[in-house]
């Protein structure tokens, strides 16, 4: 009987192989173990990376905002514009941000922050606010995955004064009488961000006041008008990447153990668990193969994340600028982990579900060009084609390192409260993109830009309507001026 001739290659492979042992006599029993130990070792480390890539791509949110929330709790810096607030305390921007700030990640012209770290392992947090007339305002709520869950505002809880219950995963009970349950947060920790219009400088006070009015109150607290909110900043500090190459991973271990991903998430954390990531774990318990493996791993993921934003091809692009997806905001529970590390996350924090704001942002003008500051360029809305929102829009530009610019008439944006703005004569709106000014005629209209050098421009709607939210809204492009 013939053999299959794969049958028989092998035989003659091993027979060769044997042949050159006995011949030889290079292979030992040692040599054998040694080589078996270096493929153990290679797989290992290739099997901790490849799936440390993935595993990194989804924990991301586990390890900046565990980060932030340090900061912003414990290391007060300068200038104010940077939060810093015990737990359960609001820290309030005071003014609006200008070209001194340099600290960067593109703050808006048009709002004034409230931020805050909300603990609700214990108990829950009760979020108050004052009667705020026509003004526009939203708290948006968001758990330590970097989804968001509630949101308090014009938009969805109306403009009358309120009092509404954070609640944390594990709590159950009965809420004080008046007091409006908000959906429950997937996570005992939560940050709250608030934005509050600001018309013009002259405004800024008026708001100030509003502000001093937000309150966070631990229901045990809430209703006791002598109560003495307790001041904490006990939150633990991640791990030090400069010191240590798997800190990151560490930080994100204590991070789900403290603040554990959704039950739906569990085949995941059951797969990462084999390489010493998730709930309970413990990267220091791996062998070295794995951590060096997970070393690689944290290096390529954020790079992966970084490239995934520049790339643009996250959301839809519409004339070079780029709108994002409608998962935006939740795209974790939409299980996009990778919008939700690198665009949501990485990129803006948390960010605002489409229905309360569609941020676009363009670098590049309608050619496809880096948009330049030596350059002079129009951004023409023709007459019906303007932003379609319900609350107020803007344009701000940015230097490339997400900063306001510096400019003789301090405007850092142009939207449809801007002062003294002019319409065409067909109702359509020019906007004149340049370092110097353009004239008498077109001042009113000028958007100063860069002196030279690369910028860029973020268009942000508020409460947009069907046309941006469905994404069938042509926004123009930037074109160089002739």
């Amino acid at each position: 009987m013939s053999l299959h001739p794969t049958a028989r290659f092998a035989r003659r492979s091993f027979a060769s192989l044997l042949l050159f042992a006995v011949t030889s006599g290079s292979v030992s029993s040692q040599s054998t173990a040694s080589q078996a130990s270096v493929s153990m070792s290679e797989w290992r480390e290739n099997y901790a990376y490849t799936l440390g890539v993935q595993a990194y791509v989804y924990g991301f949110p586990w390890i900046y905002l565990p980060t932030l929330r340090w900061l912003w709790v414990t290391q007060p810096v300068e200038p104010k514009m940077t939060p810093y607030a015990p737990i359960n305390h609001f820290w309030n921007a005071h003014f609006l941000a200008d070209a001194t700030y340099r600290n960067g990640g593109s703050p808006n012209n048009d709002t004034l922050y409230s931020i805050a770290w909300v603990d609700v392992t214990k108990e829950p947090i009760i979020l108050s606010t004052p009667a705020m007339g026509d003004r526009y305002y939203t708290f948006e709520i968001a758990s330590m995955d970097s989804d968001n869950f509630a949101y308090v505002g014009k938009r969805t809880t109306g403009s009358g004064p309120g009092n509404y219950a954070i609640t944390g995963p594990d709590w159950k009970g009965k809420l004080p009488r008046g007091v409006i349950a908000l959906e429950t947060s997937r996570t005992p920790w939560v940050l709250i961000i608030g934005r509050t219009l600001v018309e013009d400088a002259s405004d800024v006070p008026v708001v100030n006041k509003l502000q001093d009015q937000y309150r966070l109150t631990p229901m045990s607290l809430f209703g006791k008008p002598d109560a003495q909110l307790p001041e904490s900043r006990d939150v633990w500090k991640p791990f030090d990447a400069k010191t240590d190459p798997l800190a990151e991973w560490k930080t994100m271990d204590r991070a789900m153990t403290e603040n554990p991903p959704i039950s739906r998430d569990a085949a995941l954390m059951k797969l990462f668990a084999n390489i010493g990531v998730g709930p309970g774990q413990d990267v220091d318990k791996m062998d070295a193969a794995t951590k060096r493996g997970l070393v690689r791993a944290a290096k390529d993921g954020r790079k992966l994340l970084q490239d995934a934003i520049s790339s643009g091809e996250l959301g839809k692009r519409i004339n070079n600028w780029n709108f994002p997806p409608p998962t935006f905001g939740r795209a974790g529970t939409a299980e996009d982990f990778l919008l939700r590390g690198a665009l949501q996350c990485l990129g803006g924090i948390i960010a605002n579900d489409p229905a309360e704001a569609v941020y676009a942002n363009t670098a590049f003008d309608s050619a496809g060009q880096t948009l330049d500051g030596s350059k002079m360029y129009v951004l023409h809305f023709a007459a019906g084609q303007l932003p379609k929102v319900k609350a107020f829009w803007s344009i701000t530009l940015y230097s490339p390192d997400f900063n306001l610019v510096d400019n003789p008439i301090n405007r850092y944006s142009i939207g449809d409260r801007t002062p003294g703005v002019k319409r065409d004569r067909d109702g359509g709106l020019t906007v004149y993109i340049q370092a110097n000014s353009p004239g008498k005629d077109g001042d009113a209209n000028w958007l100063p830009s860069t002196k030279s050098g690369p910028f860029l421009m973020i268009l942000r709607t508020y409460m947009p309507e069907k046309e941006i939210l469905d994404q069938m809204w042509q926004i123009p492009g930037v074109t160089e001026a002739k």
